[in-house]
C-alpha cells in the first residue's frame, strides 16, 4: 500500500473541555489511486488531511506514505516530506495576489528537486496564454487551475485536495474534477480528496465515509465515474 493510516486518534483541549476529533481512523490507498473522504462539516476530515499532510501530528496511531512512517519523523524531516512528496490543493486557492500565474507556480517549482517546467504545468491545466495574469484577473475556476498547476509542478507522489470545488459553481466544479482525474491518470499521482459532496464519491477508486471521527464505511468502485457525468 502506498498510503495507510492505522488507528489514528487526535483530540484538542484538556480535561472536561477536551474534544476527540479522530477516534481510531484506519484507511489505505494504493499508488496511483484516487481516494475520496466523504463527511459532513465537523466529522474530522480536515484534521485527518492535515495529519496525512504532515501539518499536524496525531496523538496516537500511525501514518505511512510511500514507506515513510510520519510519527517517526522530526520537524525537519516532515518539512522535507511535504516538499518532496506532496502537492496541496485548497478550497480557497491560497495564491499570492501580487504574483502572476506563472510566478505563483514558479514559487513551488523552486523548492522541488525535479520540477516540471512552469509553462508545462500551466498548459496541463489549460492556462496557456494566461501566464502573466494576476489572480484578480482570473475567474475562480482559473485560480483553482493555477493552484493545481502549483501543486503538480513539483511532480508530487501524493496530491491532497481539501474541498477543491467548495468555492465554485457546478460547471466550474466539474471542470476542476475533470482536471484532477486527468492529473491522476496522466501524471500518476495518487490523489486523496476530502469533500462533503456525496456525488463526488463516484470519481474515486476508494471512498471512505467519515462520521464523528470514525470511518463508518469503505466502498471500492469497480469503475470510476468520469467527472463529466457527475451531477448534483
Amino acid at each position: 500500500m502506498f498510503l495507510t493510516t492505522s488507528d489514528l486518534r487526535k483530540g484538542y483541549g484538556q480535561g472536561a473541555a477536551r474534544s476527540e476529533v479522530l477516534k481510531g481512523v484506519s484507511l489505505s490507498l494504493d499508488a496511483g489511486q484516487l481516494g475520496v473522504i466523504l463527511g459532513p462539516s465537523g466529522s474530522g476530515k480536515s484534521t485527518l488531511m492535515n495529519i496525512i499532510g504532515g501539518v499536524d501530528r496525531a496523538d496516537s496511531g500511525q501514518v505511512e506514505v510511500d514507506g515513510l512512517a510520519l510519527a517517526e519523523l522530526g520537524d525537519a524531516a516532515l518539512a522535507n516530506y511535504r516538499r518532496d512528496k506532496l502537492g496541496f490543493v485548497f478550497q480557497f486557492y491560497n495564491l499570492i495576489p501580487n504574483l502572476t500565474a506563472a510566478e505563483n507556480v514558479e514559487v513551488a517549482a523552486h523548492i522541488a528537486s525535479d520540477p516540471l517546467g512552469v509553462g508545462e504545468a500551466l498548459a496541463a491545466v489549460g492556462l496557456d496564454g494566461r501566464e502573466r495574469s494576476f489572480p484578480k484577473e482570473l475567474s475562480g475556476g482559473e485560480q483553482q487551475r493555477v493552484a493545481i498547476a502549483r501543486a503538480i509542478v513539483k511532480r508530487p507522489k501524493l496530491l491532497l485536495c481539501d474541498e477543491p470545488t467548495g468555492a465554485l459553481d457546478f460547471e466550474t466544479s466539474r471542470g476542476v474534477l475533470e482536471l484532477l482525474q486527468s492529473v491522476n491518470q496522466e501524471y500518476g499521482a495518487t490523489v486523496l480528496m476530502i469533500t462533503h459532496n456525496t456525488a463526488i464519491g463516484g470519481l474515486g477508486d476508494a471512498v471512505f465515509r467519515l462520521r464523528d471521527g470514525q470511518i463508518v464505511e469503505t466502498l471500492h468502485n469497480a469503475e470510476r465515474m468520469p467527472a463529466e457525468r457527475i451531477e448534483w
